[in-house]
């Protein structure tokens, strides 16, 4: 946990730059699908875990409207900062900011109709609490939404990815000037579950109708799962 602090609070100011530089700007296209996926309307409650600087949150504000509301919660004080001034910024009065650790989360029972945590999970120490955590928080029929770097399916594809990794370290050095932070990253891609061990993680956590999807070949996939009515 302390690791993680230290590496978000090193990077936050220039978070959304190097997004844009790792992932040649395809997170946004990701983020949107899973944006979709959530099947959020006007007067929902939506939490977004480890919601950083906001991207997440900045496409639920006006689906949920006036009469609902977004909950950005990391546990990174100096990223919550930047997603507050950035989401105020664009005008976004319906969101709402807290400094929250995902395996121990300050709300009610049932207070949402979705949670999502998106590129999350993996800094996570203990995924099993945040994810009971997350179903406890949920309302009856509500979804979880999980978007994260998971396994590549075709071995050229992991080889090539593999290649592209190796160079975070040296654009984190330019763009933020921490290369470690960087190698953070590789490392905690690499020990995160397969996809078919998060998804049984997930249901073991109480969830029903556990999914997934792999976007570009299984690079990132988007987990998704219901609390039963």
């Amino acid at each position: 946990r302390r690791r993680v602090g230290n590496v978000f609070r090193s990077v936050a100011q220039r978070y959304d730059v190097m997004n844009d530089l790792m992932s040649l700007g395809s997170h946004r296209i990701m983020k949107r699908i899973t944006i979709e996926m959530s099947g959020v309307r006007a007067g929902d409650r939506v939490l977004d875990l480890a919601g950083g600087t906001g991207d997440l949150a900045a496409l639920y504000a006006p689906l949920v409207g006036p009469t609902g509301g977004v909950v950005l919660a990391d546990i990174n004080g100096a990223m919550i900062d930047v997603g507050r001034d950035r989401l105020l910024d664009k005008g976004l009065t319906n969101v709402y900011f807290c400094q929250a650790d995902a395996e121990a989360l300050p709300f009610a029972d049932a207070s949402f109709h979705c949670v999502t945590i998106g590129f999350g999970l993996r800094n996570v120490t203990h995924k099993e609490r945040a994810l009971t955590e997350m179903h406890r928080v949920l309302r009856p029929a509500g979804r979880v939404i999980v978007l994260e770097f998971s396994k590549p399916q075709n071995p050229i594809v992991a080889a090539a990815y593999g290649a592209f990794q190796s160079l975070w370290p040296t654009i984190g050095q330019a763009v933020t000037g921490d290369a470690n932070a960087y190698r953070y990253l590789v490392e905690s891609i690499e020990m995160h579950p397969t996809q078919k061990a998060l998804k049984l993680m997930i249901a073991d956590a109480g969830f029903a109708n556990v999914a997934y999807d792999n976007l570009l070949n299984g690079i990132v996939a988007i987990h998704h799962a219901d609390k039963s009515p």
